[in-house]
């Protein structure tokens, strides 16, 4: 059975977490504050698509292969007043805005958002797409682009949240051989990733493809 001494040991460590927990939710909270001085975050809605740039080597690829210069996107939602973008990275996760935004090049994004979004994105709609996010947490990004729910890549993942949660095809499919894969850099990639045997009918989805779709509106674009 607990001394008194330990039982106000154990009292100080869970006051101590609580305090901990409370001074991480105001520091998101000021970073958020800080990085919204550039922007009004009230024009944010929950289910937007946010848009990015990426200097990576598959971004750099992607750049030359889609002709776009757009090669991430996540969705926001919110948490405890928080904003989140909902993405397949490795692995799927929820990050915090301010980090997924300082992570594309010069910090620039785009916002997109659903056509008639108040009428599709209501509350249950939003609680819905909540449910949902479990089921793919934690997956581990697909470098393959394959369409199976083994493994899931950014593009993937929002199209698979609109169609199974919402019964909406927010975006049309296309195939692999679509893109221009001759650049010198797009073809080391594509070794690279799958040798000679390139699946050029695999059905795929690219930032650019959604970014284009004429199901979103603009709502504002960063830096």
């Amino acid at each position: 059975m607990p001394t008194s001494a330990s039982r106000g040991t154990l009292y100080e460590i869970g006051f101590e977490m609580k305090m901990l927990k409370k001074i991480i939710i105001l520091l998101l909270l000021n970073s958020t504050l800080l990085f919204c001085d550039s922007f009004n975050v009230s024009i944010l809605k929950e289910g937007d698509l946010i848009f990015q740039e990426t200097n990576s080597e598959q971004g750099k690829a992607l750049k030359l292969a889609t002709k776009s210069r757009y090669t991430h996107v996540g969705m926001l939602l919110k948490y405890n007043n928080i904003w989140y973008v909902f993405e397949a990275v490795e692995p799927v996760k929820l990050t915090p805005l301010t980090q997924f935004i300082n992570r594309g090049v010069n910090n620039h994004f785009v916002v997109k958002r659903i056509k008639n979004n108040n009428k599709i994105l209501t509350k249950i709609a939003i609680n819905k797409i909540k449910r949902h996010v479990h089921d793919y947490l934690g997956k581990h990004y697909d470098i393959y682009f394959g369409w199976s729910d083994d493994l899931i890549y950014c593009t993937e993942l929002i199209y698979k949240i609109f169609d199974r949660v919402l019964n909406i095809k927010i975006s049309k499919l296309g195939k692999l051989r679509d893109f221009d894969l001759s650049n010198p850099r797009v073809k080391r990639l594509l070794r690279k990733r799958y040798g000679n045997k390139i699946p050029l009918n695999e059905t795929v989805l690219s930032v650019s493809t959604l970014y284009n779709s004429d199901k979103l509106i603009y709502v504002i674009s960063v830096n």
